[in-house]
């Protein structure tokens, strides 16, 4: 099926994209870990203060393992920065400190598209564990029987997925524009710093772009399977 041919060419070439951006974003991040700040704050303190300096005395932070495993926890309220980031005193770990905090202002202000996102996780982590094999089912009914119903309920299930995509791209760079007017605000990085930590900042937003817009032209051509069939 020309179609499903088209789809192949078109994953494969968003993960040869998505391959780039990660390889560019972890150089990004080495190169700038490399380079301390000049007031010696870890990516601790850093978060620790951004915190305070917003009226948020409920969250904690936290060490995880791993590398860029940095993320904020709404249920349980907690900032988890990697180990380089976490005790780093560099552009990045003050950037990425940031960003996680970044989220947490979020939760706190009830920011609309995070209160959404957080909402549809459940729904979203039911659909990834069957929208690919519901879409591959669709796909060998349809070439067997020419019944398009599978693959609509895939359609829908996909969705799903799409739709949370979109929405972390307001939540994330919500979250890198607060953590960048906070550290360039309050000094934290100064005139030399700053344009490296906006740097790293805005490579990581790239790879959720990337995310996205893979994830809404994949959707776009299985649509288009599904019309195409209902032609015939």
């Amino acid at each position: 099926m020309i179609m499903s041919n088209e789809i192949f060419l078109v994953s494969l070439l968003f993960l040869g994209v998505s391959f780039i951006v990660s390889a560019v974003l972890k150089s990004k991040f080495t190169k700038y870990s490399k380079i301390p700040l000049s007031n010696g704050l870890s990516g601790r303190e850093i978060a620790e203060k951004m915190l305070q300096e917003n009226g948020i005395y409920d969250v904690k932070v936290t060490s995880v393992n791993g590398f860029l495993s940095d993320h904020y926890n709404p249920k349980d309220k907690t900032v988890n920065l990697s180990p380089d980031v976490y005790n780093g005193s560099s552009i990045s770990a003050a950037a990425v400190a940031a960003h996680e905090c970044g989220h947490a202002v979020q939760h706190a202000t009830s920011y609309g598209p995070l209160v959404m996102r957080s909402k549809m996780v459940p729904a979203v982590q039911f659909s990834s564990m069957l929208v690919n094999w519901v879409l591959l089912a669709g796909m060998i009914v349809l070439a067997t029987t020419k019944s398009p119903t599978v693959l609509l309920i895939g359609i829908i299930i996909m969705s799903v997925t799409v739709v949370f995509s979109l929405i972390t791209l307001p939540v994330e760079f919500d979250a890198s524009k607060r953590a960048l007017a906070w550290l360039d605000r309050t000094n934290v990085t100064n005139p030399q710093e700053y344009p490296k930590a906006k740097d790293a900042l805005k490579w990581a937003a790239t790879t959720y772009v990337v995310a996205a817009l893979a994830a809404v032209v994949t959707l776009i051509q299985y649509i288009m399977i599904y019309l195409g069939s209902r032609d015939r």
